[in-house]
């Protein structure tokens, strides 16, 4: 009988419903960005208050990243600190965020051609915590990641995306976390603070994206080396942008992008974000 109060609890609560959440892709950048205040977390916090409310939130960061896909799936998730060198400050923050078993099973259920399978290891990654400790501070939303099977192409990916877009009609976020130019290898650290500081070759990539992203044209910004021999120095590799993939996989082609943040930090790194939806 439990077994049944529990179907019928999650089955209410993420019941289908007219209305459809947006959907998200989030340049996260530095973690720091998780404690400053600054333009781009200020635009985080004003989200939190501006979208629906929503019932869960998914992440897919650009940090978690396995041979498979898997959900997180434990009650509480653990705040990962996964990176070095930061002050102690950073390491301090705890996102005590809920998890919720019920819809990491529903999501395993989601997709007819992929397996996922739920994870009790994880936790929340700075591309996550970082973010919604700004949008939602007082942590009382339910949290849970969807990580990147790094083995699989981009339209793999693509194609997830498209089986997990019932969840907008579920009530749930689903947030991308990444960058869509991320090259850490030529970061300009002599110019680190410098406002909207973007190499020659990131602006250029920069105006091919938007140009493909305008115009619907998901086939080349899944295909990204089509948009240019530029998009070898923006995406040296693909984990920070694949979350971007998933964020196109899941709008419709009724829904017009709204961007967002879109800065550039540092030479080679963009924190520039999409929202597509209400």
């Amino acid at each position: 009988m439990a077994n049944l109060n529990d179907l019928k609890n999650i089955t209410d609560r993420y019941a289908l419903r007219d209305n459809i959440m947006p959907t998200l892709f989030i340049g996260h950048g530095s973690p720091m960005n998780g404690i400053e205040d600054n333009i781009h977390s200020q635009y985080w916090g004003r989200l939190g208050s501006q979208l629906p409310l929503p019932e869960a939130v998914l992440v897919v960061s650009a940090h978690w990243l396995t041979r498979g896909t898997a959900v997180t799936a434990m009650p509480s998730p653990k705040t990962i600190h996964d990176f070095g060198g930061f002050p102690p400050a950073l390491y301090d923050i705890q996102y005590h965020a809920p998890g919720d078993t019920e819809l990491a099973r529903l999501i395993t259920t989601e997709s007819s051609t992929i397996d996922i399978v739920p994870d009790h290891e994880w936790g929340l990654d700075h591309g996550a915590w970082t973010i919604l400790r700004h949008m939602y501070p007082a942590a009382s939303i339910p949290v849970l990641q969807l990580s990147i099977d790094y083995s699989k192409p981009a339209q793999y990916h693509y194609d997830l995306a498209k089986d997990l877009k019932r969840l907008r009609k579920r009530g749930v976020l689903i947030i991308g976390s990444g960058n869509i130019i991320h090259n850490l290898r030529l970061i300009d650290w002599q110019n680190m603070d410098k406002p909207n500081h973007g190499f020659d070759w990131a602006h250029e990539f920069n105006e091919a994206f938007m140009q493909n992203l305008y115009s619907h044209n998901h086939r080349d910004l899944i295909n990204f080396s089509s948009l240019g021999a530029t998009a070898n120095l923006a995406i040296p590799t693909p984990d920070h942008y694949l979350p971007l993939i998933y964020t196109l996989g899941l709008s419709n082609h009724n829904e017009e992008p709204v961007v967002f943040n879109d800065q550039f930090v540092a030479g080679s790194l963009s924190m520039t974000s999409l929202q597509f939806g209400f």
